[in-house]
């Protein structure tokens, strides 16, 4: 039975440094950086891919992944107006102002509009870039012919959230609004699926779009025809820190930016994405999922490896953390009243942590955590270790309960049974109580294993580069969702498939053999 525990342990270590590895791997970011935060993903103003080409700069935290874009260039100009090593550290659209709020961030250049609502939140520069508004519909649908956005009457419209665009849908007649979408991604998709009739975007990923997608088309309307817009609302700036001393001297160099060379930057940008690039002499599915693979391959198995190291890692310490928590509600009352009242505190203390985060969403947890503790304390959070503090703690708020439930499945005999021969309470709990609760228990830690694994796709919100993370990336650079999603299902598939056989086979190793036959009769039966 110890050599069976021990080699449990021994495959179990193994598998924890394995998934670690991409963790550890990561970089320091150096003291004279210029943080940037973009999405990565909104092409072709910013976009993932795996080489440095077309000098792509190496994005924060990750190997083999690279930014390009529009606003890269115009960061690596701004880097190096200010003399600062450019640093780009993906970040998702609802958390770029308050990471940049935070100090995570130096600066946010991703594509985003001076509007009246964030400059309250943040000091713009001048703008950097300024677009057009359009419309992208389905190239043979009811719109496609459309000349003016009356010609929109009752189409199902919407663009994406905490955006401008989406508010501007309302000077359609009796248009259908739909609920705002996260991201591009999501609404190519839904498009293309025919959930909406179109959705709103400016001009550059407009043209990316029906480029990549032939069944698109992007609709633009002349001045008086399309939609009445405030001059901040079509342009793109650079986003800083309110009373940053470094905005006048990013304008400076911003001005120092001809009109002509930013339009070559951006035809530069539409030309080089990788999905104006990507061609193959192979068709169909099956080439396109090898094409997908052989590009972003490297970032799904790193995004893959953080995902099995939180869940892992996360299940054990909120294993240990429901033990301890089960343990301590499980002592008999003090007699010492100051002991008592200390007693009584820490059972409020602990049921206020279990009812908090049983009764709230992780992803919710993680935005107040990443970001509450940066702004309040100031507390720099690596992303990979705010990942995983907020999964250890919320599944140690689960498996509270599940240890609570295991202590008392055990008999009471049991317990009386060991006072009875002169056991203490922790001796009780120690050799008696606790190994019948994790062996009752495991298949509840199997389950939670299998939970964490597809639970840490929550924190992309804060933009841990997991599996989920580096799928969003990948789609919404090379605009093919369902081939990329179908890989990263896939590949979930297999982690949590993998984790409940071996658990399995665990649960068989600890309860040994279904029929003992005794030594002696055993030694016979050899004879």
């Amino acid at each position: 039975m110890k050599k069976r525990v021990g080699l449990t342990f021994l495959l179990a270590l193994v598998t924890f440094f394995v998934a670690s590895l991409p963790v550890f791997a990561d970089e320091k970011t150096p003291a004279d950086s210029f943080r940037v935060g973009m999405e990565a993903g909104y092409a072709p103003f910013n976009w993932t891919q795996t080489t440095d080409a077309h000098d792509a700069v190496a994005i924060e935290g990750q190997k083999n992944a690279y930014a390009g874009g529009y606003d890269v260039e115009i960061a690596k100009k701004i880097a190096k107006g200010l003399n600062k090593k450019l640093v780009i550290v993906p970040t998702a659209w609802d958390g770029l102002i308050p990471a940049l709020q935070s100090g995570k961030l130096d600066a946010i250049i991703a594509g985003m509009s001076p509007t009246a609502e964030r400059a309250k939140q943040i000091d713009f520069t001048k703008p950097y870039y300024e677009s057009h508004l359009v419309i992208v519909t389905k190239k043979n649908g009811k719109y496609a012919n459309a000349k003016s956005i009356e010609d929109f009457k009752g189409a199902k419209l919407t663009a994406q959230l905490n955006t401008f665009h989406y508010s501007v849908i309302d000077q359609i007649p009796e248009v259908k609004k739909q609920q705002a979408s996260k991201d591009f991604s999501a609404m190519r998709v839904a498009l293309a699926s025919g959930i909406i009739d179109g959705y709103v975007s400016e001009r550059p990923e407009g043209v990316t779009a029906s480029n990549v997608n032939k069944d698109f088309k992007m609709v633009e309307f002349a001045d008086d025809k399309g939609f009445k817009t405030n001059p901040e609302d079509v342009q793109v700036a650079v986003g800083m820190r309110k009373n940053d001393e470094d905005v006048q001297k990013v304008n400076q160099i911003l001005a120092g930016i001809s009109s002509e060379e930013r339009t070559k930057l951006m035809d530069a940008a539409i030309e080089n994405q990788p999905s104006s690039s990507e061609d193959s002499e192979e068709t169909g599915l099956v080439a396109t999922f090898k094409q997908i693979l052989s590009q972003y391959g490297p970032l799904f198995l790193k995004g893959a490896g953080i995902t099995l190291f939180i869940a892992i890692f996360s299940t054990f310490v909120g294993t240990i953390i429901g033990l301890l928590i089960g343990v301590f509600r499980t002592l008999p009352t003090a007699e010492n009243p100051l002991a008592r009242f200390f007693q009584k505190i820490g059972n409020a203390i602990i049921t206020i942590y279990v009812e908090v985060f049983r009764g709230t969403p992780m992803m919710v947890q993680a935005m107040v955590i990443f970001y509450g503790l940066a702004l309040a304390f100031q507390i720099d959070l690596n992303r990979i270790i705010a990942g995983l503090l907020i999964v250890s703690i919320n599944t140690g708020a689960y498996m509270t309960e599940i240890v609570r439930g295991g202590i008392f499945a055990v008999d009471k005999g049991q317990f009386e049974a060991a006072q009875a021969i002169g056991m203490n309470h922790r001796q009780t709990m120690l050799k008696v109580v606790l190994p019948q609760v994790l062996r009752n228990i495991l298949p509840a830690i199997g389950n939670e294993t299998v939970i964490n694994i597809k639970d840490t796709a929550v924190l992309s919100v804060i933009s841990v580069p997991d599996l989920f993370f580096a799928g969003s990336t990948s789609a919404g650079t090379n605009y093919m969702f369902f081939q990329t999603f179908t890989i990263v299902a896939a590949i979930y598939l297999v982690m949590t498939l993998t984790s409940t056989t071996l658990l399995r086979l665990l649960e068989k190793k600890i309860d040994g053999p279904s029929a003992y036959v005794p030594v002696d009769q055993a030694d016979s039966q050899e004879k």
